[in-house]
């Protein structure tokens, strides 16, 4: 089981049990539906588990069902909701309709304080309008990232700005997301800057065991480069994920490196990437992997190809440079920082980008060794810690 140092709760714990009598319980219930929700919302969760004062429970919408699954399973949560929404080619409406109407009797039935949410999706926006619609709290966790463009990531970019209207609490990774907040016009009261609660994730399972699977894959590869690829997002289907994979092609030539794609189940990534890359020497694909031995792939390679959110915020953990396969970022820190490069979509500069690395040991060296912008590992500490304070202060 997760175990996490707490120590700065304690004072406000005390106060709780001991200064205020008598002392009402906070119910706070945390909602999210993918893969990379639960990775987020897990170190929180486990530590809303473990802190007095708390009534804690656990919606899932199952947004994306096996993905979210083996997640659970590696941190231990049992949710006390699992509505399982996830249907074969659902439309972005159909996803929301569902989490209205199956949301808002757990809503019913619990009457939490406040409701907990992360990030940008489907599940997030919809959890939000209804906190709003039954006028409870709700606590935004990776609040203010911005792209400033409606259509990438799509419907990151919206989904994210509609929750920061209703949310009565902003918990701004970095005082970049937190400026976009306040020039948005957010008190700067409700906005605190606590980090990135997938770092606290990442270190809790960088820890573990080195699995099998990951294992099994560096032995089939030998001494060679990797080069780590993940891409899926909505707004990179069609060309732009062709010209991606027409440049892993053209990278797949060289003798010293080994490309490893964890290819998503959307079929409009399964289909362009098996099409063109499928029996491609140097090139291994495979099915989406557990967050366990994705980690674990992640501290061997050499560099990351990504569209993914969360691997822009993961990948300088462990000293790896990145290019990002998009035209923008919400997380310009990273690229301000030096531990990531957006390269976009078109083929000519992705390979020239990637080569450059593979052969510069300088250029290499510099973004290897910048710091890594997206928190301590004690973001769940501070998010609880806010909790409890704002208890205090409406008591």
């Amino acid at each position: 089981m997760l175990a996490f140092n707490f120590s700065a709760l304690v004072t406000v714990n005390r106060r709780l049990q001991t200064s205020l009598e008598p002392v009402e319980t906070l119910k706070i219930l945390s909602v999210f539906g993918t893969r990379p929700e639960a990775v987020k919302m897990a170190p929180i969760v486990k530590l809303l588990a473990q802190t007095a004062g708390i009534e804690s429970r656990v919606c899932v919408t199952a947004q994306h069902r096996q993905m979210l699954d083996q997640v659970l399973s590696l941190f231990e949560i049992k949710p006390d909701y699992d509505l399982d929404l996830m249907r074969d080619d659902q439309s972005l409406a159909q996803l929301s309709a569902n989490i209205f109407t199956h949301l808002d009797p757990v809503l019913e039935d619990f009457k939490p304080d406040w409701v907990l949410a992360v990030g940008d999706t489907t599940t997030v926006v919809t959890t939000s309008l209804l906190a709003f619609y039954r006028r409870i709290k709700f606590g935004h966790i990776e609040a203010g990232l911005r792209t400033h463009n409606k259509w990438h990531p799509f419907p990151e970019e919206i989904n994210r700005r509609l929750a920061t209207v209703t949310a009565d609490l902003h918990f701004a990774p970095t005082a970049w997301s937190q400026g976009n907040l306040l020039r948005e016009g957010v008190d700067e009261k409700a906005v605190i800057v606590t980090g990135n609660s997938v770092i606290d994730a990442l270190k809790f399972v960088s820890k573990q065991d080195e699995p099998k699977e990951t294992k099994d894959i560096l032995a089939k590869i030998g001494g060679k480069k990797i080069i780590l690829v993940t891409a899926h997002r909505r707004e990179n289907f069609g060309k732009p994920l062709e010209n991606i994979c027409n440049a892993l092609k053209e990278l797949a030539a060289r003798e010293d490196i080994e490309i490893v794609y964890p290819v998503h189940l959307n079929p409009n990534v399964q289909e362009t990437v098996n099409r063109i890359l499928k029996d491609v020497h140097h090139i291994t694909l495979l099915p989406p992997l557990d967050y366990l031995p994705l980690v674990h792939l992640m501290k061997h390679a050499t560099l990351i190809l990504t569209d993914s959110g969360g691997l822009q915020e993961e990948a300088p953990a462990f000293g790896i440079p990145t290019l990002v396969l998009r035209d923008v970022t919400e997380r310009p820190e990273g690229v301000e920082a030096g531990t990531l490069k957006l390269v976009g979509t078109e083929t000519s500069h992705i390979v020239h980008e990637a080569k450059r690395l593979l052969d510069d040991e300088s250029a290499y060296a510099e973004m290897a060794q910048a710091v890594n912008p997206y928190g301590d590992g004690h973001t769940a500490e501070k998010i609880i810690q806010a909790l409890l304070n704002t208890s205090i202060k409406s008591i």
